[in-house]
């Protein structure tokens, strides 16, 4: 099971590195404005925002739907050949794409903790990383028109499609079915402080993953050097997923807070610095802290911490990935629009605000967690 999870975190991760490096540098070379690419890349994350409030109002994750996913997927890629040059069909692609790719993660996600635990989480996680970076040095060499990227970006969806259906037919039917019987535990208005933060330091990756590439090739940058900027902090990424089980060991709400912490810094510095690569290479090394452990400390806190764990799973890729990623790029569409100097300053005064929130949260809920995580282990 192990390997057949990195594969598919491999190939799915593959298509995240061609949506967000190349495909908005693609669109901007095809004629579209800051704006119009902020809302188009808003699309996918506005899906993932109002999924899981249907799965809380019974809707639920199930095999079939899972299935039903992989489909959309490729659909959906396979649209973007006649929708690349018509703004609402594209607009339409990335809702369906955003679709099915917001399904399929968190019911994996749920196997592989179940299957794996979050220690060794990390390991399976970091083929994602590696197929994000070969993706990137690969393409990056052959992106001669806007169709070899979305060649790329199909083929990878019907890989990706292939395996996560092999990991539906490997996986124990107690690591999901039982869920269906679970109930609701999650409470958003209780815990706001909490999914606050969460939502804050994904919005604050706005101006990152949907501007970085256009950001840095207008600062001089050549989309060479970008692209290994990119491959620099996905590669420190790696290794952050491989030696970060010990961290996981101790209070997950200080790793929240430190991981938000060096989020604020890392914009800060891409801020201040757009054109010093010595200093860019640094805040690509941050990449380590503020998506890799950050990322696997919130889900892994969340799947300890609610009963209903494929629901959990399922609120974290909608609120922060979904609401997080829509109000990121938006705001970071138009604030590059009118006010592009300013774009990463934006994204760490956002960042900040995460780190107060978490500052917030309820010491004492986490002492239980971890009370209820040294029984588990």
């Amino acid at each position: 099971m192990f390997v057949l999870l990195s594969v598919f975190y491999y190939f799915y991760f593959s298509i995240v590195g061609i949506y967000i490096i190349f495909l908005p540098k693609v669109l901007s070379g095809v004629g579209y404005d800051a704006s119009e690419i902020g809302i188009i890349f808003a699309a996918s994350p506005l899906v993932r925002f109002i999924l899981p409030f249907l799965f809380m109002r019974g809707l639920t994750l199930n095999a079939t739907i899972f299935k039903s996913s992989l489909f959309i997927v490729v659909a959906s890629a396979l649209s973007f050949y006649f929708s690349l040059e018509h703004f609402y069909a594209l607009l339409l692609s990335n809702v369906f794409l955003g679709l099915g790719m917001s399904l399929m993660l968190p019911f994996v996600e749920v196997i592989s903790l179940h299957s794996i635990g979050k220690e060794r989480y990390g390991k399976v996680r970091l083929f994602g990383s590696l197929g994000f970076i070969a993706v990137a040095l690969v393409l990056v060499k052959f992106l001669s028109s806007a169709y070899v990227a979305l060649d790329f970006l199909l083929v990878l969806t019907l890989l990706t499609a292939f395996v996560a259906y092999k990991v539906l037919h490997r996986a124990p039917d107690t690591t999901y079915a039982k869920e269906e019987h679970v109930k609701n535990d999650i409470n958003i208005f209780k815990d706001w402080r909490l999914w606050g933060g969460l939502i804050l330091v994904q919005m604050s990756f706005g101006s990152f993953y949907n501007f970085f590439t256009i950001y840095e090739t207008d600062h001089g940058i050549s989309l060479d050097m970008t692209v290994y900027l990119w491959s620099f902090g996905v590669l420190i990424e790696v290794l952050m997923f491989f030696f970060q089980g010990g961290l996981l060991r101790g209070n997950l709400l200080n790793l929240l807070r430190f991981t938000a912490l060096a989020t604020v810094l890392r914009w800060f510095l891409v801020f201040l610095f757009p054109q010093n690569l010595a200093i860019l290479f640094f805040s690509q090394a941050l990449h380590a802290l503020s998506f890799a452990l950050f990322h696997t400390a919130a889900i892994s806190y969340l799947f300890h911490l609610y009963k209903h764990k494929s629901l959990s799973q399922q609120l974290f890729s909608g609120l922060t990935y979904g609401f997080g990623g829509l109000g990121g790029a938006l705001i970071a569409g138009y604030v590059y629009e009118y006010y592009p100097k300013y774009l990463f300053l934006t994204s760490s005064l956002m960042a900040f605000g995460a780190f107060l929130l978490f500052m917030a949260v309820n010491d004492k809920k986490i002492e239980n967690l971890r009370c209820s995580i040294s029984r588990e282990s």
